[in-house]
């Protein structure tokens, strides 16, 4: 039923929506996953982030990718939790730790241990419309405990514009997604993280494929 569920959300509502309202164009396609486990390495500016992603992916691949998201947010009541876990399909993750000796990171290491293609948002949280807030440590981390993972830089362009934080009406917006070249483990997360950054910045420097003519 869950799947049913996920197939008609993704496979007809979130389409519509990503073919109708806004006109999203992708740079790079050929660099998406084909198959998992992967992360697909975002900025975060909307509720639109994963879901535009996730669309951009064959519907054959539906049942193993999922956007990791804050337990304490979207588990936060039945109706929201039930929703995100069987419609959305997020991966809960717990932003704080409840004990000492608590892994934060368990829940991505084992859907990627069941090889799964996952959405992950480094900023952790959504930040102003088209502005990059600071990349915190935890895709590194990830990237450490599972170097054989591709990392794949995505940055997108106008869901922020579309859908901004703490807004609920989707405005039609031009968007751009820009997928960079898969990253592997370096051996220290500050040059990992600083090999994020710089691969992030060079796509959103792109020129938008919207304002081509």
């Amino acid at each position: 039923m869950s799947y049913l569920l996920r197939l008609f959300f993704y496979g007809v509502l979130v389409r519509l929506v990503v073919l109708f309202v806004l006109g999203l164009n992708v740079r790079h396609r050929e660099r998406l996953p084909t198959k998992g486990p992967a992360i697909l390495a975002a900025n975060h500016n909307s509720h639109l982030d994963a879901m535009a992603m996730i669309s951009l992916l064959p519907l054959r691949l539906l049942p193993r990718v999922r956007p990791v998201a804050a337990a304490d947010y979207f588990l936060r009541n039945k109706l929201l939790a039930w929703f995100a876990l069987n419609v959305v399909g997020i991966v809960p993750l717990n932003r704080q730790r409840q004990h000492l000796h608590d892994d934060l990171l368990a829940p991505v290491a084992a859907a990627l241990e069941r090889g799964e293609i996952l959405v992950f948002f480094p900023e952790g949280s959504r930040g102003e419309p088209e502005q990059l807030a600071e990349f915190k440590t935890g895709l590194a981390r990830i990237a450490e405990r599972r170097p054989d993972v591709p990392m794949i830089p995505v940055f997108t362009h106008g869901l922020g514009k579309a859908l901004p934080k703490g807004e609920w009406m989707i405005v039609p917006f031009f968007v751009d997604i820009f997928v960079g070249e898969p990253l592997r483990w370096s051996g220290d997360r500050a040059a990992f993280m600083e090999s994020y950054r710089t691969a992030m910045a060079a796509l959103a420097h792109e020129e938008p494929l919207a304002e081509w003519s």
